[in-house]
C-alpha cells in the first residue's frame, strides 16, 4: 500500500510516445522528480513524494521504457535529449511553469539539458549521483545487460546491477524494490537505452553544459557509488555558476532510498532557500514560560497499545501534573484519546494509514505480519518526516512512542534529528521467522533486520534515554534471533528495564463476573458468551466463523446469547444475523464486557487476551496464521500465564469452535496472576526524563 496515492494522473506525449505523470499536493512551488536510466519507475522517490508533498506540488515521471510509460523500439527512441523533451513535455501537460528538479544518475545530464534549453523553467537542481560521463573517468564501470555473458540471463544481470548501486548493510528492502522495479522492463529496452545518443558525448560538451546552467544546483554523491564515481559529481559541482557539494560518507548510488531523511532535509532546505515565500508568523516564548510538553506516538494496529497508554498517561500526570501530553496518533486510536479527552495533534491527519496497510495485507485468517511490515517502509518514511516536522515546531520535553518502530528506526539512523528526551515502549522486541524450513529467505531477512537493531542500539545508545519492556522477560521466548546473534531474552534483559504488564483496569474490580454483568444491563441465569477481532478489519473471515459456531452452541444452549463486537473497522452489517447474537461495532471498556462472559472467544492479539487473563476469564484465542508476534511472543506469553485454548483458523470448524465455547464457559481459569503496578511503574520511568 503507497503512503500517499496522487492527487492526478496522466500522459504527455512526445513524438508518439508517452511518458507518464503523478502529481502530488498543492502550491505555488513545483517539485518535478525526474526519470532516470530505465530500470525504475517514478516509484524510487516513495520515500520522498508523502514529506515533500506536504509542503509543495509534486510531480513524478516513470521515464519512456518502464512504469506506465511506452517502450519504443530502438536506440534512436531512448537519446538523453529525447529523454529531456520528456520532462518539458510532462511540464506543458501538468501546466507548469517552472519548477525544482531533483533527479538521479542520468536523469541529472536530461535536468541540465532542460536548465539550458529553457533556462525560465527550471529554478533549481538537486543532482543525486551524477552520471555526467564526460566529465571523469570511470575506473571500473558496470557491465551493460547485453554483455556477452548476461545474454538470456537477465534475471541474473538485474541482480547483479541493483547489489552493485547498494554499498551499504541492511538495504535488502531497497534491493528488492530496485530488483522488482527493474523487471518491469527488459533486456530490449535496456540495450537500446545503453546504446542511444549521448548528451553530452565529450569533455567540452559536458563543461560548456554546465557553465550553460545558471540556476542553483545541488550536488549529493556517495562516497561508495559503484555507479559513478565520486570525482564526476565534485567536478560537476566545481563548474556549475551555482554549484554546491554534498558528500555523502559511506553512502551507494541511491541514498534517497537507502538514506531517505538526510535526502529529504537536503532537498527541503534547497529547495526553500531558493524559493523563498512569506513564512507565517510565528511566536518565541522564553523557555523558561514554557509549560511541560510530551509527543506521544501510539501505535495505531488494534486498539490494545492506546488503553495501555492512557493509563500510563493517567499515571504519568499523578507524577507530574502540570505535564501536557500531546499525542500524534492516526484513526481508530486518535478517535478514543478524543473521546477520553485527550488532545491529539492536529498533525495527525496527515499520518498515512498503517491500519489500512495492514488490511490490505491480510488474506482469510491469514498476515504474513514480517513482510507485512517490510512493505510499510514507505508509510514508516512518510509518518516519521511528520513527526520530525512536528517536534522542529514545537519544543518538547518528552518523546514517548509506544512500538513507534518508524520514530525508533529513523532516529537511529539519524541520531543527529534527536532533539529531546527519548523513551521507547514494547511488548515485543526482535523478529522470528514463521517458516524457517519452508522460506529460508524469511529466516535471513528476520536476522538481518534484527542484525541492525542490536547494532543500532550499541552504537548510540543515547538515542534512547528509556527503553521500557512491557511485562516480564520470563514471558518473552528465549529464541535466537539469528544465526550469531544473542537470544531474544538474555537481550532484552541487556536493553530494556522490565515493568509488569500493563492492563487499563484494576483487575481486582473485575473478579464477581455476575455483578459486572448486572451493571453492564446483561442480567444473569443464561450462558454469556463475547467475541472481539480487535480494532482492524482482518478478523473478518474469523467474525463469521464465530457466528455459525454460535448458531451450533444455540442448539445445546438454547438460552446463550453472544455479543460480536466487530470494531471500529468491520461494518455489523456485513456479518449474519443469528438468533441470541447481538452485533455491535466499537465498545467502549471492552475489557469490562470480556470480564462478565463465561467465556471469550478473540484473535491472538496480546491486549485483548491479556486483559482476559488479568480478569481470569476463560477465552479460546486464534493467532492469525504466519503472523511472527502472535504465533510466537504471544502465544508463549499466554502459556507463561497457563492461560487460554489455543486454536487454528484453517483447521477449525464450527463444530469444533461450538465444542471449545461450552467447554471453556464451564471451565474455572487457575492463571498466573497479573500485577496491578505496570502502569504506575511505566509512569515512574517517564516521569525521571522530564523531573532530571
Amino acid at each position: 500500500m503507497r503512503a500517499r496515492e496522487p492527487d492526478r494522473t496522466g500522459w504527455a506525449e512526445q513524438d508518439g510516445v508517452r511518458t507518464y505523470w503523478e502529481e502530488f499536493g498543492t502550491g505555488p512551488v513545483t517539485v518535478l522528480f525526474m526519470g532516470t536510466f530505465p530500470v525504475v519507475d517514478g516509484r524510487q522517490w516513495k520515500g520522498q513524494v508523502p514529506y515533500l508533498a506536504r509542503h509543495y506540488r509534486v510531480i513524478t515521471i516513470d521515464p519512456r521504457g518502464n512504469g506506465r510509460s511506452d517502450r519504443p523500439v530502438g536506440a534512436e527512441a531512448y537519446g538523453d535529449e529525447v529523454y529531456a523533451r520528456d520532462a518539458l513535455a510532462v511540464l506543458d501537460a501538468t501546466g507548469t511553469e517552472s519548477a525544482f528538479l531533483v533527479a538521479l544518475c542520468s536523469g541529472i545530464k536530461w535536468s541540465l539539458l532542460v536548465a539550458s534549453a529553457a533556462p525560465s523553467r527550471v529554478r533549481g537542481i538537486v543532482a543525486i549521483a551524477p552520471g555526467v560521463h564526460p566529465l571523469a573517468p570511470h575506473p571500473s564501470p558496470l557491465e551493460p545487460v547485453d554483455a556477452e555473458h548476461w545474454r538470456g540471463a537477465f534475471d541474473d544481470w538485474a541482480d547483479y546491477h541493483t547489489e552493485a548501486l547498494l554499498a551499504e548493510p541492511h538495504s535488502s528492502k531497497v534491493f528488492d524494490d530496485l530488483v522488482e522495479w527493474t523487471h518491469q522492463t527488459d533486456a530490449e529496452v535496456l540495450t537500446a537505452r545503453t546504446h542511444a545518443a549521448l548528451k553530452p558525448s565529450t569533455e567540452d560538451e559536458a563543461l560548456e553544459l554546465a557553465r550553460s546552467v545558471t540556476c542553483p544546483v545541488l550536488v549529493v554523491h556517495g562516497t561508495e557509488d559503484r555507479c559513478q564515481p565520486l570525482d564526476r559529481g565534485r567536478r560537476l559541482a566545481d563548474v556549475l555558476p551555482r554549484g554546491r557539494l554534498v558528500v555523502l560518507e559511506g553512502t551507494g548510488h541511491v541514498p534517497h532510498g537507502r538514506h531517505p531523511v538526510r535526502v529529504n532535509t537536503l532537498i527541503k532546505e534547497f529547495v526553500d532557500m531558493n524559493a523563498p515565500t512569506v513564512a507565517p508568523a510565528s511566536t518565541w516564548l522564553f523557555a523558561r514560560n514554557r509549560p511541560r510538553r510530551a509527543l506521544w506516538v501510539c501505535s495505531p494496529i488494534g486498539l490494545g497499545h492506546v488503553l495501555r497508554d492512557l493509563a500510563i498517561a493517567r499515571a504519568l500526570r499523578d507524577e507530574v501534573p502540570d505535564l501536557r501530553i500531546e499525542w500524534l496518533a492516526q484513526s481508530p486510536v486518535s478517535e478514543v484519546l478524543a473521546a477520553h479527552g485527550e488532545i491529539v495533534h492536529d498533525a495527525s491527519v496527515d499520518l498515512a494509514s498503517e491500519s489500512a496497510h495492514w488490511e490490505s495485507e491480510a488474506t482469510d485468517h491469514e498476515l504474513h505480519a514480517f513482510y507485512a511490515f517490510r512493505r510499510m517502509d514507505e508509510i514508516f518514511c512518510a509518518n516519521y518526516m511528520l513527526f520530525d516536522d512536528v517536534v522542529r515546531e514545537t519544543p518538547y520535553d518528552l518523546w514517548v512512542g509506544d512500538e513507534s518502530w518508524e520514530v525508533d528506526h529513523f532516529l537511529h539512523e539519524n541520531p543527529e534529528r534527536k532533539i529531546a528526551p527519548y523513551a521507547f515502549m514494547t511488548d515485543v522486541t526482535g523478529f522470528l521467522p514463521v517458516d524457517p524450513t519452508g522460506d529460508p529467505r524469511e529466516a535471513d531477512l528476520c536476522a538481518d533486520y534484527n542484525s541492525e537493531v542490536i547494532e543500532h542500539l550499541d552504537r548510540y545508545p543515547y538515542v534512547r534515554d528509556r527503553s521500557v519492556f512491557i511485562g516480564s522477560f520470563d514471558e518473552m521466548p528465549n529464541a535466537s534471533m539469528g544465526r550469531g546473534l544473542p537470544n531474544v531474552r538474555d537481550w532484552s534483559q541487556r536493553i530494556y528495564t522490565s515493568v509488569p504488564y500493563v492492563v487499563p483496569f484494576d483487575p481486582s474490580e473485575f473478579r464477581r463476573p455476575a455483578a459486572l454483568r448486572r451493571s453492564l444491563g446483561y442480567g444473569t441465569g443464561y450462558p454469556l458468551y463475547v467475541a472481539a477481532v480487535g480494532g482492524t478489519a482482518v478478523g473478518h473471515n474469523l467474525l463469521e466463523l464465530i457466528a455459525e459456531s454460535f448458531a451450533l452452541v444455540r442448539k445445546e444452549q438454547s438460552d446463550a446469547r453472544m455479543v460480536l463486537v466487530t470494531g471500529p473497522r468491520i461494518a455489523p452489517g456485513s456479518l449474519p444475523d443469528v438468533e441470541g447474537m447481538e452485533k455491535r461495532g466499537y465498545v467502549e471498556d471492552l475489557f469490562a464486557h470480556l470480564a462478565c462472559a463465561d467465556a471469550a472467544v478473540v484473535q491472538g492479539g496480546l491486549s485483548t487476551t491479556m486483559e482476559l487473563v488479568a480478569a481470569r476469564r476463560p477465552f479460546v484465542y486464534f493467532p492469525l496464521a504466519r503472523h511472527w508476534e502472535q504465533q510466537q511472543f504471544v502465544a508463549h506469553r499466554l502459556d507463561h500465564y497457563r492461560a487460554g485454548t489455543r486454536m487454528d483458523f484453517a483447521t477449525t470448524s464450527p463444530p469444533d469452535l461450538a465444542a471449545a465455547l461450552i467447554t471453556a464457559g464451564t471451565t474455572r481459569p487457575a492463571y498466573r496472576p497479573v500485577r496491578r503496578d505496570g502502569a504506575a511503574k511505566a509512569a515512574a520511568q517517564l516521569a525521571g526524563l522530564v523531573r532530571r
